[in-house]
């Protein structure tokens, strides 16, 4: 339904986004995660015509955003993160006014105009002036006025921004319920929106999109790093001196609570083939009474702070790669100094 390729968008010298590739199908919710300032509304923009890019293309329903503009704007739906609308209409009157714009006839604007007040609750306000609706009745007008012709896509820019809990709840339901038989693409920089909404994510950072996946398999697929709890018993000091001997870039912290047998910690690892005997074997070597041990399930804020670290350390590096006169460091300077001999029982081999 939406296929987004190689876009880019440049203001001078500054990129606003380099290279956005992603697709979004039919009867799904695609969230676009990233922080502010990351590129999201850029790239809404440029969906919904009103920003045209430097590079790549768009189709939505097939047709080319920048090439044909009114077939498109015909088959979406957009709502800014501030809804245009007109604070001195009644919500009837102003989703009749949008339905003129949009090219519906005089015998389909009352039945369409009905639906989409009856699909976003607000027949109870529908003789309402606007200004006097609270922000969450304020944001299904700015829904509704997006879907008044039955578009077959629908992009909302951080749809629940600004919502008390019982009306994100609300908004959350209505987009999960347009998703049904449309494709919808949202923007947050909020992780649970994501989690309660979507049924993909494509993370976007500094412009680019660094990952495109489904929910599940972005938090079960591999990562640089990998976490244990483990349950221990023993020694105090034995405990604190073994764990305080792990090289970077492991690192622990103690859980809260105790068991029956002993307390519970976390272990970060760095991924590799086998980690998880390795650490178990280091730990009773010594001394360490190691009851239970069970390895973590990477959550999406795990996932979303690994992979736009990663692209803000490349950004860095690129700029301090590209800076003139830039002090060479001499390769003896990046070497470690030598950690201190450890005993055999406390030696990590890994």
């Amino acid at each position: 339904m939406i296929e987004v390729e190689h876009l880019s968008k440049t203001y001078g010298s500054t990129v606003a986004l380099q290279d956005v590739t992603f697709q979004a199908k039919s009867g799904e919710v695609l969230g676009l995660l990233g922080p502010n300032g990351a590129g999201k509304t850029t790239t809404m923009r440029i969906l919904a015509g009103y920003l045209p890019a430097t590079q790549g293309t768009a189709h939505i329903a097939g047709y080319e955003v920048h090439e044909q503009p009114m077939e498109v704007r015909q088959r979406i739906g957009y709502l800014p993160e501030t809804p245009p609308l007109y604070p001195e209409m009644t919500v009837m009157a102003y989703l009749n006014f949008v339905a003129r714009l949009k090219g519906l006839s005089a015998g389909d604007r009352p039945r369409r105009v009905q639906w989409a007040m009856q699909k976003c609750n607000l027949l109870e306000v529908e003789q309402t002036l606007i200004h006097k609706l609270s922000k969450g009745f304020r944001q299904r007008v700015g829904i509704a006025q997006a879907i008044v012709h039955d578009p077959p896509a629908i992009i909302l820019d951080e749809p629940t921004v600004g919502l008390d809990p019982r009306q994100i709840i609300d908004v959350r339901r209505l987009i999960k319920d347009l998703a049904q038989e449309k494709t919808v693409i949202l923007s947050t920089h909020i992780l649970p929106e994501v989690n309660m909404t979507c049924d993909r994510v494509a993370i976007i950072s500094r412009g680019k999109v660094v990952e495109t996946n489904t929910l599940r398999d972005l938090t079960t697929q591999q990562t640089d790093q990998v976490n244990f709890e483990l349950e221990v018993n023993g020694d105090s000091e034995v405990i604190l001196h073994c764990l305080n001997q792990l090289p970077e870039p492991y690192s622990w912290r103690w859980l809260s609570g105790t068991t029956p047998v002993g307390r519970r910690l976390q272990v970060t690892c760095p991924y590799r083939l086998g980690i998880g005997n390795h650490l178990a074997t280091y730990l009773v070597n010594a001394g360490i009474e190691l009851h239970e041990m069970r390895r973590l399930r990477a959550n999406l804020e795990d996932i979303y702070l690994e992979l736009t670290t990663q692209e803000e350390n490349a950004a860095l590096e690129e700029l301090e790669e590209s800076a003139p006169n830039s002090p060479e460091v001499a390769p003896q300077d990046l070497v470690p100094p030598p950690s201190p001999r450890r005993s055999r029982s406390q030696r990590l081999i890994l």
